[in-house]
């Protein structure tokens, strides 16, 4: 059997900790050490002698009192190491500093403070330093109203909430939490660590004040049936993180179905360069359709009940059969030039998801009336 790796992660509870913990445990060659404010020395002392390990992320960001900076950011690091030391330990270490750490504020002071003391550390011990220095960190779990202005600001956009905006032209550093964790783990598998400082990448810049025109995009998203692009990575990222800040009681949202004696049609989603979905409901022995395009094209896939697709090229006679139903997924192209028209042939309601190249347009639906 395989000898599992031991991990020792400080700062355990924290918003890195515990995504780095949730991914940890992911995988069963790892045995995780949690520490934090809630330990005690002795667990400290038994962790630092089996470790393989050290992710110390532990420290302080917002303290009651300045001077509780060097003794969260300095303090517990010399302590940590000294069990390590006591205990022979030689096992790598990572240090999570932050890009503050070259300012003279009592918060920067501190980090440096803990940083010199790691690299002593690593040359008298001949063990292994790794430190980052983080710029802004983002992601699911972050505590809002804390030191993160993505979380303050998620939360308090999806909670309804104010938001203040010093600065709309200041531009963050932001680093992902899934970026940072990918990042950390690569450490693991490394047996040579050429240099000290390493970094996370991408590095994502973005103003203040087009970062909250983005967050309330992404609000203003159910009332417009849209989802954001995720060929931007950034964007991307940012929108799974908003919406990890929901409200409890407000992960759905309804939509808006058109219902008429036929059945019914609801839009579901709506891209500015993918299209939108549509959700269309049939009655028993009803017919949907009749009109063909000039560019629009679309998809349709049946997911429950039977029905018949039938197409016929305009100017032609010939009219094209599919027979179509929820027993068997398949997707149906619908060309251009062809007028086309879907009947629910069965005893319950057909249910057709229909995706379409292209928002509706008003002023240029290129939809076209004419009997398949």
């Amino acid at each position: 059997m395989e000898k599992k790796m031991n991990i020792l992660v400080t700062g355990a509870n924290g918003f890195i900790g515990k995504n780095l913990i949730a991914t940890l445990k992911n995988n069963p060659k790892y045995l995780i050490y949690p520490y934090d404010l809630e330990s005690s020395l002795e667990e400290l002392d038994k962790y630092t002698k089996d470790c393989d390990f050290v992710f110390h992320l532990a420290g302080v960001n917002r303290p009651e009192d300045p001077k509780e900076f060097m003794l969260g950011n300095f303090g517990f690091t010399s302590t940590l190491l000294s069990y390590l030391e006591k205990n022979k330990n030689k096992a790598p270490i990572m240090l999570s500093s932050s890009i503050q750490a070259e300012l003279s504020n009592p918060y920067g002071l501190s980090k440096k403070a803990g940083e010199r003391l790691l690299i002593e550390y690593g040359k008298k011990n001949q063990s292994p330093v790794i430190i980052y220095q983080f710029p802004n960190v983002f992601g699911k779990w972050c505590k809002p109203n804390y030191n993160s202005a993505v979380a303050t600001f998620c939360h308090n956009i999806a909670h309804d909430l104010p938001i203040q905006v010093s600065d709309p032209a200041y531009e963050l550093n932001l680093i992902y939490i899934d970026d940072l964790v990918s990042s950390l783990l690569e450490k693991l598998s490394m047996t040579e660590f050429m240099s000290i400082y390493h970094e996370v990448n991408p590095v994502h810049k973005i103003k203040l004040g087009e970062l909250v025109t983005l967050l309330y995009s992404f609000k203003s998203s159910r009332d417009n049936r849209s989802i954001p692009s995720t060929n931007d990575s950034l964007t991307k990222k940012l929108y799974a993180t908003y919406l990890s800040y929901l409200p409890q009681d407000q992960f759905s949202y309804l939509l808006k179905m058109n219902v008429d004696h036929r059945g019914s049609f609801t839009e579901f989603i709506k891209t500015p360069d993918r299209g939108q979905v549509s959700i269309n409901i049939s009655k028993p022995g009803i017919t949907k359709g009749n009109h063909w395009h000039h560019t629009k094209n679309e998809k349709f896939l049946v997911v429950s009940g039977k029905g018949i697709i039938r197409f016929r090229k305009i100017n032609t006679e010939e009219v094209i059969e599919y027979v179509v139903s929820g027993e068997k997924m398949e997707v149906v192209d619908i060309p251009t030039g062809y007028t086309h028209n879907i009947e629910n042939i069965g005893d319950t309601d057909l249910v057709t998801v229909m995706w379409v190249n292209e928002m509706y347009d008003p002023e240029k639906p290129d939809t076209f009336y004419l009997e398949v």
